[in-house]
């Protein structure tokens, strides 16, 4: 029998992990209740289901539909501060493109090599002019979209990083992009 006629509904990604932590959460409240010391606690906790609590800290959201050049542009940043892009203007999101001098497509093809040589990084989608790439945190699994546009007119690489998921990212996009300036001019 197939899952669909049992479960007729449409598990996302989201709705899977919310379901999940749901059965931990029950999983936990069963451990307590049968537990007689900690470390009885701990194993029935843990023992009954490593796999979904591994599972539980994996959060990658679903990639942007909206992403790609459009007008000539990389999309801005929304409101929350996890995201940060060249062509904003405030001070929050706003950050300087790479800058390049000499041939174009070896700058873009340098810059290529950069990202592709960064262990969490997977790059996604990559044209003459286009590259987005997908980069995820090792300890919690977040998935943030990088985009990187050649804009020949300007002899820049404009540039956006944005989390996926959540209000704050300490800072991380930026400093994924620092880091990328600093091997790209190096």
């Amino acid at each position: 029998m197939k899952l669909a006629k049992i479960f007729p509904w449409k598990l996302n990604r989201q709705s899977f992990r919310s379901i999940a932590v749901g059965v931990l959460c029950l999983a936990c409240v069963t451990a307590i209740f049968l537990a007689e010391t900690p470390e009885v606690f701990a194993r029935n906790l843990l023992e009954p289901s490593p796999v979904l609590a591994a599972s539980l800290f994996h959060f990658s959201g679903s990639p942007p539909k909206d992403l790609g050049v459009k007008d000539g542009k990389l999309k801005s940043c929304p409101a929350s501060p996890n995201c940060v892009c060249s062509y904003d203007t405030d001070a929050e999101h706003q950050i300087a493109p790479l800058a390049y001098t000499g041939n174009a497509k070896e700058a873009f093809d340098r810059l290529k090599s950069i990202v592709g040589s960064i262990e969490n990084a997977a790059i996604v989608q990559s044209t003459p002019n286009y590259l987005y790439a997908e980069f995820t945190s090792k300890l919690m699994g977040f998935v943030d979209d990088v985009e990187f546009y050649l804009d020949e007119a300007a002899g820049t690489i404009q540039v956006r990083s944005a989390s996926r998921l959540g209000q704050s990212d300490l800072g991380v996009n930026r400093q994924r992009i620092e880091t990328i300036r600093s091997k790209f001019n190096a």
